[in-house]
């Protein structure tokens, strides 16, 4: 655990551990300026599993046209945008990352059950996209050399992703900014090629159906929100090492400029690949489609390395500040526990398209009700002022469980089970009222309440 000595100085003062090393202590020291806090999103908002979305909203998956679809994609992401600064402010005022900033609604102790339901989603998700970035490697192979072992190229692609996820902050900053780049351009490509090559057939498969405007249409909305939900919830790890300087607002248009042209480009890839060809994998659709060997070499590439810009930020970090937290062991050692767990999720069995959506959907029922207690609590009951010394203070008050924020989450994730696919949206109010109520007015919450300090 922390060193509580340096813990029980004057919060501004805290010292900052050396350089490289990541701490679950408040962070003072900030490496990202807005330009480069936009690029680090950028590249970690590249994810397959927004291609995978995407061709879930048209047929054969879905039932939008291209319209609905598109604006099902603006709708999510401009949700995503604004609730990632709206929870990311305790983290930018505080410095505090998403494990600590729990428990103050949770309690110490009790910060390890949000911390384990947002872990477990990230280790899986860390498999799930090394093995899609194994599988564009290995028929990269193929197609060049006609070596085929998937295996191999699974293991070798934990290695890297590993390698720079124990780099830190730091590291994932460069490998985003540079990888944000080579994807930018990469996107740009294949949507020419997409609309170019096949816009008789997005014509009259996507473009001429009806579609509908009905809970399938904001279901699809949800369904950006339930890849991005686990992001709402850690944004803290992102926006303590953003400058101070920035304000909320800036934040937010930040935030949106990277995750919506981004979503925008790979959903859109996405549902058009699958509207023409009715595949779901993306490396059966760019195999199919792709009009020669150089750029379908292009398109796997850009799919390897989209994997690992999203798998070091969203999948690699998160999950190692909660066992930084619950097994007191440093961060490199965290992130190859991270790796390692990874192996053992069976990716191969969750990249399929009805589990994949499944899974997402299951897991948004339960981060949304988090997110909404985490709101609640710091703008309605803390009014945005944190006791940081209490905290880290494992004798203190908030040593234990909160158990007001436990039933909150239970009684959020039971309404999102009524109508699934707008789990994340109905899970809100019903789990921010419960806790604020029970804060309120249950007396087991008193050693919680900040006039109790």
């Amino acid at each position: 655990m922390e060193n509580k000595a340096a813990i029980n100085i004057d919060e501004h003062k805290i010292v900052e551990k050396g350089l490289g090393e990541e701490s679950l202590l408040p962070q003072e020291h900030r490496i990202m300026d807005k330009y480069s806090y936009l690029f680090t999103w950028l590249g970690g908002c590249v994810s397959i599993g927004t291609f995978m979305m995407g061709a879930s909203l048209v047929p054969p998956a879905g039932k939008l046209n291209l319209l609905q679809a598109l604006l099902a994609m603006i709708i999510g992401n401009t949700v995503i945008a604004i609730a990632l600064t709206i929870n990311g402010q305790a983290g930018h005022k505080y410095g505090i990352p998403f494990i600590v900033q729990t428990r103050s609604s949770f309690g110490i102790k009790g910060a390890r059950i949000p911390g384990f339901i947002r872990a477990v989603p990230a280790v899986i998700w860390f498999g799930v996209q090394s093995w899609v970035g194994a599988s564009a490697l290995n028929n990269v192979a193929i197609r060049l050399t006609g070596y085929d072992n998937i295996i191999v190229f699974f293991i070798v692609f934990q290695i890297i992703q590993i390698s720079l996820s124990v780099l830190g902050f730091k590291g994932i900053k460069w490998v985003e900014n540079i990888g944000s780049v080579c994807i930018l351009a990469s996107l740009i490509y294949m949507f020419y090629v997409m609309t170019t090559t096949f816009q008789n057939e997005i014509f009259d498969k996507i473009i001429s159906i009806p579609g509908t405007w009905g809970i399938d249409f904001w279901g699809g909305t949800t369904a950006f929100l339930g890849i991005y939900t686990t992001m709402i919830l850690n944004v803290s790890d992102y926006m303590r090492e953003l400058d101070k300087k920035v304000k909320p607002t800036l934040a937010t248009i930040i935030q949106w400029l990277a995750i919506v042209p981004a979503t925008l480009f790979m959903g859109l890839i996405g549902l058009m690949a699958a509207g023409v060809t009715g595949e779901w994998d993306p490396i059966k659709v760019f195999t199919e489609l792709m009009p020669n060997s150089f750029v379908l070499i292009v398109a796997l590439l850009f799919i390897a390395l989209a994997q690992i810009t999203t798998n070091v930020l969203n999948n690699g970090l998160p999950p190692a500040y909660v066992m930084m937290d619950v097994f007191g062991i440093t961060y490199k050692k965290a992130a190859l526990c991270v790796g390692i767990l990874s192996f053992f999720t069976f990716p191969w069995k969750i990249a399929t398209e009805g589990v994949f959506i499944l899974f997402v959907q299951i897991y948004s029922a339960f981060l949304g009700p988090i997110f909404s207690v985490m709101v609640v609590d710091y703008y309605f009951v803390r009014k945005k002022k944190l006791d940081l010394n209490l905290l880290y203070d494992n004798e203190g008050p908030f040593n234990g469980i909160n158990w007001t924020a436990i039933i909150a989450i239970c009684v959020g994730a039971m309404v999102a089970m009524i109508e699934i696919q707008l789990s994340w949206y109905s899970s809100l109010i019903p789990a921010g009222l419960t806790y604020y109520l029970l804060m309120k007015y249950w007396a087991k919450s008193r050693n919680f309440l900040p006039d109790t300090k």
